[in-house]
């Protein structure tokens, strides 16, 4: 007896850029799923691309309002796959309440626990200004040497998949790590914020999070401290950061991620001027090192995603998902 032809599903693919169009359309046939791709962002304009299929992807670059998710509905999609961890981009609790279930993906932590390692190495010497430097042919050794990772104390806030692999790496510097998530035993936040060196975020973002790092904790922070946040931007109260950065006392920042950074990041902004000062003012001081929520932007973590999202697709269609 031959066997069967699974049945066949589809999803729809909002957002979706070429790198991760070629790689649904590759990896899609092997989980019986056929995809519509799209560009164009979920909203109530576009939902109509849905018709037809009960799961939508969307990635975490558009905000998926609650008038898109009734949209949605009413095109009969039941399940939203977010092409992230983190879910803050969507109300879930006002999904469920239309009928739409949302999931998440997980990827490979390596790609941000590297990245996030890399931030720090570059803040603790300097590499923002020494890059400069060089860029107009200026090689002269700084005024502010380096400092060694093994000499540093390392507070981890937030301890899951992500934060966990920092941790890892971490051991191999010889630093001391200070982490802290929700667990009775870990270091409490005020006395990891007043013992670290470097402070790193990898929280998920939620109402309780939002400016986790607000103008009182960053006052906690030692003289001289990092902050890395290689999570979601609003963790942080940008304006308090700002201030501790512009009076000297902080020591540095590496953000990969912005509060306000909607419309900003993955756009080619070099002649369509930023509006934030707040943002502006940062970018300009040369112990801050900025990039594009860029961190997780790799092959294998690509490659995850995607199948992952397939995955998800797939139980939804199958009655595994709740």
């Amino acid at each position: 007896m031959s066997q069967r032809e699974p049945a066949r599903t589809g999803i729809t693919v909002y957002g979706c850029g070429p790198d991760e169009a070629a790689l649904f359309r590759r990896l899609a046939p092997g989980f019986g799923v056929v995809p519509t791709i799209t560009a164009e962002p979920p909203a109530e304009a576009t939902a109509g691309l849905a018709r037809g299929n009960r799961c939508v992807s969307v990635g975490h670059q558009h905000r998926v309002t609650n008038a898109t998710l009734r949209a949605l509905g009413r095109t009969g999609v039941g399940y939203v796959s977010t092409r992230s961890i983190g879910y803050d981009h969507i109300d879930v609790g006002y999904a469920r309440s239309v009928g739409i279930a949302v999931g998440n993906v997980a990827y490979s932590p390596d790609s941000v626990a590297d990245y996030t390692l890399m931030l720090m190495l570059m803040a603790l010497r300097g590499a923002k200004s020494v890059l400069r430097r060089a860029d107009v042919h200026d090689y002269r050794l700084g005024d502010v040497r380096g400092r060694e990772l093994r000499d540093v104390t390392v507070g981890v806030v937030g301890t899951g998949r992500i934060g966990a692999a920092v941790v890892d790496r971490l051991r191999g510097f010889g630093c001391r790590v200070l982490a802290r998530d929700r667990s009775p035993a870990d270091v409490p936040l005020d006395r990891l914020l007043r013992h670290s060196d470097i402070v790193t975020l990898h929280t998920p973002l939620t109402a309780d999070t939002r400016h986790l790092l607000d103008e009182r904790r960053i006052g906690l922070l030692k003289d001289g401290a990092i902050v890395v946040n290689t999570g979601r931007g609003p963790l942080v109260d940008t304006e308090a950061l700002l201030r501790a950065l512009e009076s000297g006392r902080l020591g540095g920042a590496a953000l990969d991620v912005l509060e306000g950074e909607e419309g900003i990041f993955y756009a080619d902004r070099r002649h369509r001027p930023i509006e934030s000062k707040t943002w502006l003012r940062l970018q300009e001081l040369p112990n801050v090192l900025i990039s594009p929520h860029t961190a997780y932007y790799t092959d294998h973590a690509l490659s995850d995603t995607v199948e992952n999202s397939l995955i998800n697709c797939v139980n939804f269609e199958s009655g595994e998902t709740a």
